[in-house]
């Protein structure tokens, strides 16, 4: 069929992921207000701003960890373009365990330290129904080898792995249903300069490989720039500018974006 005939699926013309007037309030306390923006298949977001921004929130909201006060969360998933906030929660709780992933900024929190490496890549595969456990611990070694971790440690404790590994086990576990999309929260935070290196050489490799889409919760604005395609700048739980990273990194508009880069960029 020639592609001037060739149907075209309504669907794929939606971005993956549309967040329309997200808010979170903790009581009178502010997380983030009135969120607007989307995110395309193959694409990498990143949101960035200080400590108290409301980045981490708007992250956890996303990845349907807390409520929203107001807002909606649109998703482009296998079971059609839905509303995450307003979802079944049965619905939800299958959405977030086989088609997106969650990357902690503290691998104790995204990991099982009781038990194996290869168990913690599994489970997440016997929570989508596979039994066969000679194909789960095959999948595990690949998904090691993928993150650059040596499948002979399969059977070790996370408890013995660095944090760099640690971080990219995290990685392997989230990404081992193939999901349509990953979040992650300040994944390079604590890591020593070379371990970030590493993390961030395996993440861009993954990205390239896999074609993955990704929102990207940093403080570092130079993993923003290595990892992210385009960039979103927020401050008292609002984005106040958004663009490519390179442009708004190089060239920022806003006074704040321009302290934030000349803060943290600049010696």
């Amino acid at each position: 069929m020639s592609n001037r005939h060739k149907k075209i699926n309504p669907r794929e013309k939606m971005p993956l992921l549309r967040v329309q007037n997200l808010s979170k309030f903790y009581g009178q306390t502010l997380g983030c207000h009135e969120v607007n923006f989307e995110l395309d298949k193959g694409e990498v977001i990143g949101i960035v701003g200080e400590s108290g921004s409301g980045k981490s929130t708007l992250l956890k909201c996303l990845a349907g960890k807390i409520p929203p006060t107001n807002g909606s969360v649109f998703f482009n998933s296998d079971q059609g373009f839905l509303d995450l906030c307003h979802t079944e929660e049965a619905v939800l709780r299958k959405i977030m365990r086989s088609q997106t992933g969650f990357v902690t900024q503290n691998s104790v929190e995204g990991l099982r330290m009781n038990i194996s490496a290869g168990g913690n890549i599994g489970e997440r595969l016997l929570a989508n129904g596979m039994r066969n456990y000679s194909q789960i611990r095959k999948i595990a070694e690949g998904w090691l080898e993928t993150v650059e971790i040596d499948s002979a440690r399969m059977d070790d404790l996370p408890t013995t792995f660095s944090g760099g590994m640690q971080q990219r086990l995290q990685i392997a576990a989230n990404l081992v249903t193939d999901p349509k999309i990953i979040l992650m929260d300040e994944p390079t935070s604590g890591l020593d300069v070379s371990v970030q290196a590493k993390l961030i050489d395996v993440l861009k490799k993954l990205v390239n490989s896999l074609n993955l889409s990704m929102i990207l919760v940093t403080h570092d604005l130079a993993v923003a720039r290595l990892l992210s395609h385009r960039l979103h700048v927020m401050k008292d739980g609002k984005i106040v500018e958004s663009g490519l990273s390179d442009q708004i990194l190089d060239d920022p508009r806003e006074p704040y974006t321009q302290l934030l880069v000349s803060s943290i960029l600049k010696p």
